[in-house]
Formats: structure tokens, sequence, C-alpha cells
């Protein structure tokens, strides 16, 4: 009788901190967020997440107009900055990672020129993703005109919506794109290699992709919430965005 009274008790307990976690999450994680999830899990098995996936610009639109989501991970700290100025967030906005940028083509072109393969009369599109929603589609466009090269090719681009999507274009529709270097460490593209088929664009043509993280108003009393914010800040959480080509502190 005993035995079953605790049971029963430490089943409440659980339940009790059983959570739902709505996740607004900027496209580039969405490569990752698989396996945070999987280990999240491991630790708070009773907390479910439920992830919205989309350009970091969309989201921070949607949440702007009232959508119910309890924590925001953007493609850099400017949509958080903005929404705990404004009192909808109500955490600082706080560094999780910094991305970076790649060139990636499925055509075996010479990437050994670096950027200057985009000014090849045989490149005739360039996936990127969109630069006024898109952060990474941002730090793509200084990419072009920090080398001096947007002029010559305006006409060639072909924007994504959201990064994930500049890169289903890369792969279906263009020569090249500049895609978030975190795409190219997920399962699906892990048959593309770095040299070959893809090389690291140079940091020092962009500005650092800082990307921030806020709890927001709608997440202010969930555990479940404040659970996954620490794991994401957590040696667990940053050992697996590294393990995406992001850089952590």
């Amino acid at each position: 009788m005993l035995i079953r009274s605790l049971v029963l008790a430490i089943t409440l307990i659980s339940s009790t901190y059983a959570t739902n976690i709505k996740v607004a999450l900027a496209a580039n994680v969405g490569y990752a967020i698989d396996d945070l999830k999987k280990e999240f899990h491991k630790l708070y098995p009773n907390h479910k997440i439920k992830i919205t996936l989309s350009g970091s610009g969309k989201l921070f639109a949607q949440i702007k107009h009232g959508a119910s989501y309890d924590i925001f991970l953007s493609a850099n700290m400017q949509y958080p900055k903005r929404l705990y100025k404004d009192g909808i967030a109500i955490s600082k906005p706080t560094v999780y990672a910094q991305g970076g940028l790649a060139l990636f083509s499925v055509n075996r072109l010479d990437l050994s020129q670096g950027i200057k393969i985009l000014k090849s009369n045989t490149i005739r599109k360039i996936a990127l993703a969109n630069p006024k929603t898109a952060p990474y589609g941002k730090a793509a466009m200084e990419v072009i005109k920090n080398s001096g090269y947007y002029k010559k090719l305006k006409s060639k681009f072909i924007y994504g919506e959201s990064i994930s999507q500049t890169l289903i274009y890369t792969l279906q529709a263009a020569d090249i794109g500049i895609v978030a270097k975190s795409a190219l460490f997920s399962s699906r593209m892990k048959k593309y290699k770095q040299q070959k088929d893809w090389i690291e664009v140079d940091s020092r043509l962009y500005t650092p992709i800082d990307q921030g993280m806020v709890i927001l108003k709608n997440g202010e009393n969930n555990r479940g919430v404040k659970d996954f914010y620490n794991f994401i800040l957590s040696k667990k959480g940053k050992t697996i965005l590294q393990r995406f080509g992001y850089i952590v502190k």
C-alpha cells in the first residue's frame, strides 16, 4: 500500500511539471533542433516542445501581432532586442550562438576562388535569403556589397523566404548559394564535403551573426520554458550547436 502511494505521489509530481513549450525558431537552427530536442527530453521527459520554424523577420512580425509563442530563438539580436524594448519579451536578449555563412553548390565548381567565383559567367543564378526579413540574407548581401560585386550580380539573385528555403533553391534551382553553414552539418547534407562542395565565407566580409534568444510574456510562468532556455545555454546545448558549425561562448 505504501509503495503504491509513493508511486502515485511521484506520478502526480511529475505531471505537475509536464508543460507544453511553444518555440518560435529561426530557420537556420532547424538543422540542429532534432538533436537539441532529443537531449532535452532525456533531462525533461515530461515537457513537450512545439516548434514553429520560419525566418526571424516573419516570426518577429507574428509575435508583434500576438502569436502565443513562449520563447523566441532568432537568427540575430535585432528582433529580440526590439521585443524586449516593447515589453513583449521578459528576459534580456542573450546570445546563444554565432552563425556563419558558406558558399555551396552541387555543380562541382572551383570553390578555391572564394567569393570571386560569383562573378563567373558560368554562374547564372545565385540563391540567398531575403535580406529584408532574414538575418542570414542580410549578412549575405553584406558579403556581396563589401566585395564590390552588387551591381554586377544583382540580376542573378533568387531570394529564399528563409535560409532553409534558400538551401532548397541552392539544391534545385541555383548554380550556387550563400547558405547557413549549420545546414551543411545536418544528416541529409553530410554527403557534401567542405572544400569540394562548400567553403566558408570569409567572416571579415560580414557583421558577426550573433543569434539572440528571449523568453516571451506568454512563457513567463511556464517552468518548461525556463528549463529549455537554460538547456540551450548549458554545456550540453552548446556542444550540440558546436557540432552544427556554430560558435558558442
